[in-house]
C-alpha cells in the first residue's frame, strides 16, 4: 500500500519518540521549519515503557516555549497511533499541513541564512 501524504513532509525516524528532545524540536523551528509533529505509539503501548509519554511532555513544553517567544504553539504537535495505521498517519500529515498553511510561514525563516 502506497500512502499519499503531502510532499513537504520530511520524515525523520527514531527508535522511540522518547528520544526526541526539546532541542530537536526547537532547532527545527529555529532552522525554518514551518511546523514539526511527532508521531508515537499509542499511549500505554510504548515498547520502551514511557517514551511516548516523555515525548508528549516535551512537545507540550516546546508549545509553551514557542508561545512565550511570540510564535504559535500549534506549530508543534504530537499524535499517537499504532504501526498498522498507515492511512491514519497520512491523514495526520494532511491535517498538520493544513494547520501550518493556516498559520502561515515560520516568521523565523527571514532570519535563517542558508549556505
Amino acid at each position: 500500500m502506497r500512502l499519499e501524504y503531502p510532499k513537504n513532509i520530511k520524515i525523520i525516524r527514531v527508535p522511540c519518540t522518547g528520544k526526541v528532545d526539546v532541542m530537536h524540536l526547537l532547532r527545527s523551528i529555529q532552522k525554518g521549519a514551518d511546523g514539526v509533529y511527532v508521531v508515537g505509539c499509542l499511549e500505554g503501548n510504548c515498547h520502551y515503557n514511557e517514551g511516548n509519554l516523555r515525548a508528549r511532555e516535551r512537545v507540550n513544553h516546546v508549545r509553551s516555549l514557542l508561545e512565550e517567544v511570540g510564535l504559535e504553539g500549534d506549530r508543534v504537535r504530537m499524535y499517537n497511533l499504532s504501526s498498522g495505521e498507515g492511512p491514519t498517519f497520512a491523514a495526520y500529515a494532511r491535517e498538520m499541513t493544513e494547520n501550518i498553511l493556516a498559520l502561515g510561514p515560520n516568521p523565523l525563516k527571514k532570519w535563517v541564512t542558508r549556505p
